[in-house]
């Protein structure tokens, strides 16, 4: 069984910093792009940034520059690096794995996979 877990998320005031992480677990083969999304109340999911397998990163505009994604090789975590936070980053952060390749019962199968969420709160 796949599971995606993530932590870090808080409160902090304007200017300031935290770090998002998220682990994957279970027979994980492979996962091809990992990333975070973000949803405020009232407003749709939106794309914070994703890396590939490759280590391709893409950011959403109004956080490049502030948030760094990082991927350690061979391990099937991934890390936002928030600076700088303002108050229209509050949301609850998702992590997100797509194209995760798994091993169960003898069979490969592929499939995409959520966190629970974690609340980031940045104060004015």
């Amino acid at each position: 069984q796949v599971q995606v877990v993530e932590s870090g998320g808080g409160l902090v005031q304007a200017g300031g910093s935290l770090r998002l992480s998220c682990a994957v677990s279970g027979s994980i083969f492979s996962i091809n792009v990992m990333g975070w999304y973000r949803q405020a109340p009232e407003k749709r999911r939106e794309l914070v940034a994703t890396i590939t397998r490759g280590g391709n990163t893409n950011y959403l505009d109004s956080v490049n520059g502030r948030f760094t994604i990082s991927r350690a090789n061979g391990e099937n975590t991934v890390d936002l690096q928030m600076n700088s936070l303002k108050p229209e980053d509050t949301a609850v952060y998702y992590c997100s794995a797509a194209g995760v390749t798994y091993y169960r019962a003898g069979n490969y199968y592929r499939d995409d996979y959520w966190g629970q969420g974690t609340q980031v709160t940045v104060s004015s």
